[in-house]
C-alpha cells in the first residue's frame, strides 16, 4: 500500500470489508497494488522531451511501467514535447491553470534558474531529504539542480532532480584513423592537431560538425571545449556560476577562440556549416563522410547500432576540463495538482530498476551501477564519466549562465564558420552580453 494513505481511506476500506465486498472491489481499496483510494480518477500528468529510443527515454518507458504498477487507478498522461519547444514554451505553460504535475527542463540559470526565481517550480528540499535525494545526486551532479532567489545555480534551493549525466567527447571512424596513418589515439593537443593535418592529407574531413542558429550545436562544443582544454577549475566557476568577473580576452578564452578560428580557417571543422544541424552532422559521420564527431553521450546507442564501421572515443586530448554535466532535470510546477504523485514519480526515475536499464543502454546513471553493464564497451564508456566525475573535472555548458546565451553564441558560432566574424569581434560582443546578462 502507497506510503502516506489517509486514515479516512484505510477506515472507508474496513467498512467496505465489513459489507462482504467481492475480492475485486476490495482490490480497489489499494490493499495490494500500491496505491491509494485517494489516487482513483486522478489524471497525471508527465511533460518531457526526451526522444524515446535513446537509453533516457527508454529509461521512462520502464519507470512509467513500474508507475502505473503502483497507481493502478492514476490515469497517467505521458507527453512529448521536443527541446526547443518547452524552453521556448515553459513559461506559459507553467503559468496557465492546466499544467502538468511533472515537467523536465534545462538546467541553468538561463531556463532552470528563470523558472524557479519566478516562482513556476516547487523547491524540493524537503523531498531530497524524505527522498535521500542527495545521496544519489551528489557533487558537481547537484550544482545545477539548486537555484537562489536570484536564480542562480550553485547554491540555494533544490528546484531539479536529474537521473543522468553527460560528457562530450569525439567519436571517430578507426578505418579513417588507419588510413590516414594514424596508429595511436591523440593523448595531447599538438598530437590532435597533427592528427587532423593527416586527415585533411588523405582527404578527409578531420570533424563533422555545425552551426545552424537552431540545433547547430556541434561549433559551440568544439569552441567550448577548447576553452575547457585550457581552463582552470576556478576560471570555469567563475564564469558559470558568476562568482568573479571574467575577461573573455584574456586567458583560456582567448586562447581557445583564437585556436577556434584557426580550426576553422584550417578546415578541421568542414565548411559551409552555417546551414547544419546536429541531426545532418550525425548524418555525415555515420555515412562516413567524417572521420570525428563531437556530440556527448546522447548519440551513442545509436552509433553503437547504426554504425556500418569500427569506431571508438576519445575526450579532448590533453584537456584540464572536460565539457559535461548532469543531464535535464525533473522539476514539480507551482501549480501541479498531484504533487505527491509527482514526487513518487520522480524516485521511480531513480530506483535501481530504470537507473540499470539506463546504464545497460549507454545513457550513464546518475545511481546505476556500471558493474552490472554486460557489455564492455558500454561499461567503459560509463567508468569513464564516473572517473571525471570524481575527478570533478566537468565543464558543464556554455549557454547556462545567462538568459539568452544559447541563441546568442549559435549565431556567433554561425558567424564565425561562415568567416564573417573573427575570433576579436566574437570575444568583444560575448564581453558585453556576458556582463549586461549577469548585472544584478
Amino acid at each position: 500500500m502507497k506510503a502516506g494513505m489517509k486514515g479516512a481511506t484505510r477506515k472507508a476500506c474496513a467498512v467496505l470489508t465489513a459489507a462482504v465486498l467481492t475480492a475485486v472491489g476490495l482490490a480497489g481499496c489499494g490493499s495490494s497494488s500500491g496505491s491509494s483510494g485517494s489516487d482513483a480518477g486522478k489524471t497525471f500528468t508527465i511533460l518531457q522531451y526526451e526522444d524515446p529510443t535513446t537509453p533516457q527515454g527508454q529509461g521512462w518507458q520502464k519507470a512509467l511501467e513500474i508507475f502505473k504498477a503502483k497507481h493502478p487507478d492514476v490515469k497517467v498522461n505521458f507527453q512529448q514535447t521536443s527541446f526547443d519547444a518547452l524552453r521556448q514554451n515553459a513559461k506559459i505553460t507553467l503559468s496557465g491553470n492546466d499544467v502538468p504535475d511533472v515537467i523536465e527542463f534545462n538546467k541553468g540559470n538561463a531556463d532552470g534558474g528563470q523558472l524557479a526565481a519566478q516562482g513556476l517550480l516547487d523547491p524540493l528540499n524537503d523531498q531530497v531529504t524524505k527522498y535521500g535525494w542527495d545521496k544519489k545526486v551528489t557533487g558537481s551532479m547537484a550544482a545545477f539542480a539548486k537555484y537562489d532567489q536570484d536564480g542562480r545555480a550553485g547554491s540555494g534551493d533544490w528546484y531539479g532532480i536529474p537521473n543522468i549525466g553527460e560528457y562530450v567527447m569525439f567519436y571517430y571512424n578507426k578505418e579513417k584513423f588507419q588510413k590516414a596513418g594514424i596508429t595511436n589515439l591523440p593523448t595531447t593537443m599538438a598530437e590532435f592537431e597533427t592528427a587532423m593535418d593527416k586527415l585533411k592529407a588523405s582527404g578527409e574531413v578531420p570533424i563533422s560538425s555545425s552551426a545552424s542558429t537552431s540545433q547547430g550545436f556541434n561549433q559551440m562544443w568544439v569552441w567550448y571545449s577548447l576553452v575547457s582544454a585550457a581552463a582552470t577549475r576556478q576560471q570555469i566557476d567563475d564564469f558559470m556560476f558568476i562568482k568573479n568577473s571574467v575577461d573573455f580576452h584574456s586567458g583560456p578564452w582567448a586562447e581557445a577562440t583564437k585556436k577556434f578560428q584557426d580550426w576553422i580557417d584550417k578546415g578541421y571543422v568542414g565548411d559551409k556549416l552555417g546551414g547544419l544541424s546536429f541531426e545532418q552532422a550525425t548524418v555525415n559521420f555515420l555515412s562516413g563522410n567524417a572521420a570525428t564527431l563531437p556530440w556527448n553521450n546522447g548519440q551513442f546507442a545509436r552509433i553503437r547500432k547504426d554504425a556500418k564501421f569500427d569506431w571508438g572515443y576519445f575526450t579532448m586530448p590533453g584537456a584540464n576540463l572536460t565539457m559535461g554535466s548532469s543531464g535535464h532535470l525533473w522539476g514539480v510546477p507551482s501549480k501541479a495538482k498531484n504533487k505527491d504523485l509527482a514526487y513518487d514519480w520522480i524516485d521511480t526515475t531513480l530506483s535501481p530498476e530504470v537507473q540499470n536499464t539506463i546504464g545497460q543502454l549507454g545513457g550513464l546513471p546518475l545511481a546505476g551501477d556500471a558493474n552490472k553493464i554486460t557489455d564492455a564497451t558500454t561499461r567503459a564508456f560509463t567508468e569513464r564519466f564516473n572517473q571525471l566525475v570524481a575527478a570533478d573535472t566537468l565543464s558543464f555548458y556554455p549557454d547556462y549562465p545567462v538568459p539568452g546565451f544559447l541563441d546568442f553564441i549559435q549565431n556567433h558560432m554561425q558567424a564565425m564558420s561562415n568567416r564573417n566574424e573573427t575570433a576579436d569581434q566574437y570575444m568583444t560582443a560575448l564581453q558585453k552580453f556576458y556582463d549586461d546578462g549577469t548585472k544584478r
